[in-house]
């Protein structure tokens, strides 16, 4: 017995493409839908540590240093790559209570922001009159700010 191959009407050729191709659109839609989450999902947990190291203190301490970090978040100067990540990530980090911080990170902003407030109220003013116009973090950080003046 010789086995004979069936062939399919044009009309169910027709169908049977017409298919294929919904499959095939509705798989490459899959696809990129994964590929363009992946990263975002990736990304959601922390910043990057990167910069954990960065010695803060000696920032901190230098006028040049501070003032070039200040003048790249304030749009009046280049940025180096680490100011232009922190320029990046300010308005997030505010927005989310550093909830993407690692713990150095936190450690870090906690002394840049008591420097700030007690050693150059001019500069915190400035920077927040940028990032927080409406007093919306002042507000929400009142607390933390109060209990670092002064110290």
């Amino acid at each position: 017995m010789k086995w004979r191959s069936r062939q399919i009407p044009a009309k169910g050729r027709s169908e049977l493409t017409e298919n294929y191709k919904r499959i095939n659109m509705k798989m490459l839609l899959l696809v990129i839908s994964c590929c363009v989450a992946l990263p975002w999902a990736l990304s959601a947990s922390t910043y990057t540590d990167k910069w954990d190291n960065i010695n803060v203190d000696e920032i901190l301490e230098s006028d040049r240093l501070m003032k070039g970090y200040v003048d790249c978040l304030l749009d009046k100067g280049r940025c180096t790559p680490d100011g232009k990540a922190l320029k990046e990530t300010l308005p997030d980090a505010l927005e989310h209570d550093c909830s993407k911080c690692t713990e150095k990170q936190k450690v870090g902003s906690e002394k840049v922001i008591r420097n700030l407030v007690n050693k150059r109220p001019a500069l915190w003013k400035e920077l927040s009159a940028k990032y927080d116009p409406n007093n919306i973090y002042q507000e929400k950080y009142k607390d933390k700010i109060d209990s670092i003046k002064g110290q």
